[in-house]
């Protein structure tokens, strides 16, 4: 039973899949429409640094921040901070 199960979701998937590149045909996006100006294209300079170093960059800085901010408070643990752990009853 488990192995029809595996079988018709795998069809559908692979069915799906199938479908979903031949909807898509990207020949369609050589045809200009009206009004388009796309404009010039990005170098791969411009590219790297647009989506690879300026979110590594983002995040950095966001967690440098919050690193920052997180240590100036000093740690207070007033409910462990008492507590002995050794043992003083002698037998």
């Amino acid at each position: 039973m488990d192995k029809k199960n595996a079988l018709r979701a795998g069809a559908l998937a692979a069915g799906t899949t199938l479908m979903m590149l031949l909807m898509s045909s990207p020949a369609l996006a050589l045809t200009r429409d009206d009004g388009d100006d796309p404009g010039t294209g990005l170098s791969v300079i411009e590219t790297l640094g647009l989506y690879v170093f300026l979110p590594v960059g983002l995040f950095l800085g966001i967690a440098a921040l919050v690193m920052i901010g997180d240590k100036s408070h000093k740690k207070k643990d007033v409910t462990s901070s008492n507590i002995s752990t050794k043992a003083e009853a002698k037998a």
